[in-house]
């Protein structure tokens, strides 16, 4: 069921919900929190989509504020959305005209659910401190994403400056099976590890941030290189007895090569925005593991990156703005076989 409400307020937006529970036979609504999303127009069919589906794990009120300032007239419009498509929750859309969209915390406090949580996530490119945004100043968690921006880095460094407790980025969530299957890989090989080898896609904050979480984590150089992806392809942990290797050239299906066993396939697929905002939503305290990460990843890689597909000279401005070595080309047939990798 979907209610329209043209020109209206927030008081009569919460009535209407209380109406449609009531009409529905369910008075109570069983969330267990209130997600809000802050996107733009023609994002925000998707958000709701993969916000309602996350819902069906996580129970929720999904509320998303659209901003229009360019317009003149300061207007509130509302869609109230119930039923089984928008999963066991309520969704409402808010469209804020003119001045109203500057002040989209004074229209949502009133809608938020009593005595639970309070997520934000920002589906499109998303504030450098998200903690200081008014739809996330009141929020427990602030889901971010760095990939939606165009210098992801530069993304990632304003907020590590500006980092507080319950801040996240999909770009570090997105990295949880292969941090799973690497830990599972050296338990399996308790070898140590001399050296790092990370390749993915060009430009893919992922790739950096898992070489900066096993840097961190190991204590030991790490080399990447930038393919044409897609997202992760290859880690290569260097052992005194050989290499570990996880390799995904395919966005699908894995392969885990561990010395003295068989090849084996490992399920590995690329995971929707949908099971990326669940995953965030089973945990609400602060993520140290994050924080530490966050702290370091704009440190330098002593390294060149090498460089197959995509240009030299765009990867090269971004190692002068980290302050790294000038990137290498290498032959993609090397870094297939492994050879540069």
């Amino acid at each position: 069921m979907i209610i329209d409400l043209t020109d209206t307020t927030s008081g009569k937006i919460a009535s209407t919900l209380v109406a449609a529970r009531h009409k529905s036979g369910t008075p109570t609504t069983g969330a267990v929190l209130t997600l809000v999303v802050s996107t733009e127009e023609r994002h925000h069919y998707d958000a709701m989509k993969a916000a309602s589906r996350a819902a069906r794990e996580h129970p929720a009120r999904i509320i998303i504020a659209i901003g229009r300032p360019d317009t003149t007239r300061t207007r509130l419009d509302a869609e109230v959305r119930t039923g089984d498509e928008n999963g066991p929750g309520e969704v409402v859309v808010l469209r804020l005209y003119g001045e109203l969209a500057t002040h989209a915390d004074s229209v949502v406090l009133p809608l938020l659910l009593p005595d639970v949580p309070v997520v934000t996530w920002w589906p499109d490119e998303g504030p450098d401190v998200p903690s200081k945004e008014p739809l996330g100043a009141f929020a427990q968690r602030r889901i971010t994403d760095a990939a939606e921006y165009y210098k992801p880095m530069t993304k990632l460094v304003a907020r590590a400056a500006g980092y507080q407790p319950g801040d996240t980025d999909l770009a570090w969530t997105r990295l949880t099976p292969w941090r799973s299957m690497l830990a599972a890989a050296l338990d399996q090989f308790p070898h140590r590890v001399v050296s790092v080898a990370v390749s993915g896609e060009e430009g893919n904050p992922s790739v950096r941030v898992l070489a900066v979480w096993l840097r961190q984590r190991l204590g030991v150089p790490v080399t990447r290189t930038a393919d044409e992806g897609p997202g992760i392809t290859s880690v290569e942990l260097m052992t005194e007895d050989g290499p570990i290797r996880l390799s995904r050239p395919d966005g699908e299906l894995a392969t885990l090569s561990v010395p003295g066993q068989p090849d084996r396939p490992v399920a590995l697929k690329r995971r929707e925005t949908a099971e990326l905002i669940a995953e965030e939503l089973r945990r609400l305290d602060s993520d140290d593991v994050y924080a530490r990460l966050l702290a370091e990843v704009n440190v330098p890689f002593s390294e060149p990156l090498k460089v197959a597909g995509p240009t030299v000279e765009k990867a090269a401005k971004e190692a002068r703005r980290l302050g790294e070595p000038a990137p290498v080309a290498v032959d993609e047939a090397q870094t297939e076989t492994g050879e540069s990798a």
